[in-house]
């Protein structure tokens, strides 16, 4: 990219007999690079990310726990320290949002059953919280009547300030990332996920870890453009923009390995 530098169980859920996937990333042993990062794998899911390499995660963060969910059109890396997600990943096109734009929106939130119960986010984490159950994989993108109910599981939720949720992110970030999809000549992978300041005392919902900020990456390989959608997560006006290597900076993720 030149401007980048470059167990299968069968869950019941929701009414929907849905195939999920899981694997701990804990239990395929990987070691750290010279660079300190750690690759993830999703091997039942690899197609979602550009040229199936999925993202390379700092050494503490999978030292801390991490688990590699794949569902029917997005992935998940979730947390346990957070009980929520590290990221979602997705391929879009505009033949998938054609799919997508006549799924009914179900709202039926629940927990991840795949997760352990003491790294699961739940539903009463986040009742009386102040926070909406914010979609990372957004429910609007998904293709199918079974993706659209494993995008309410709070796996793939973080707490999100209601104005922003309903205001900011649903408006400037998720549906101008459609509609840019919508004109792109081809696949466009899109990573989402919560970022933590350090320098800000860690403050929950129930025992679910409250993003500082949340992004969106933004990756066309056809025409080589990429950026990132920045936004506190409080009431803002408009997303910030950030590039590729801002964001790597910032989170220490290699979200697309073979071009970092």
């Amino acid at each position: 990219m030149k401007k980048l530098l470059s167990a299968l169980p069968l869950v019941i859920a929701l009414g929907y007999a849905v195939i999920e996937h899981y694997s701990p990333v804990a239990s395929a042993a990987p070691t750290a690079s010279a660079s300190g990062t750690v690759a993830t794998r999703f091997r039942d899911c690899a197609s979602l990310f550009y040229q199936q390499q999925s993202p390379q995660i700092p050494a503490p963060l999978q030292a801390d726990g991490v688990r590699e969910l794949c569902f029917d059109d997005f992935a998940v890396l979730h947390s346990s320290s957070t009980h929520s997600p590290v990221f979602a990943a997705e391929k879009l096109s505009a033949h998938s949002l054609s799919d997508a734009s006549d799924e009914k929106r179900t709202d039926r939130f629940y927990e991840e059953a795949r997760l352990p119960s003491a790294e699961r986010g739940r539903l009463e984490d986040y009742r009386g919280s102040g926070y909406d159950r914010g979609h990372m994989a957004a429910a609007a993108q998904r293709t199918t009547p079974e993706a659209m109910a494993q995008s309410f599981s709070l796996a793939n939720m973080v707490p999100q300030a209601p104005e922003n949720n309903r205001g900011v992110w649903a408006r400037a970030v998720e549906a101008a990332t459609r509609k840019y999809v919508q004109r792109a000549g081809g696949e466009v992978f899109v990573i989402t996920g919560p970022y933590y300041d350090s320098q800000v005392a860690p403050h929950y919902a129930g025992q679910v870890r409250v993003p500082d900020a949340l992004y969106k990456l933004v990756f066309d390989p056809g025409s080589g453009k990429s950026w990132v959608y920045w936004t506190a997560n409080t009431n803002v006006r408009k997303p910030e923009r950030l590039s590729y290597g801002e964001l790597v900076q910032r989170t220490g993720i290699h979200y697309f390995p073979n071009l970092s």
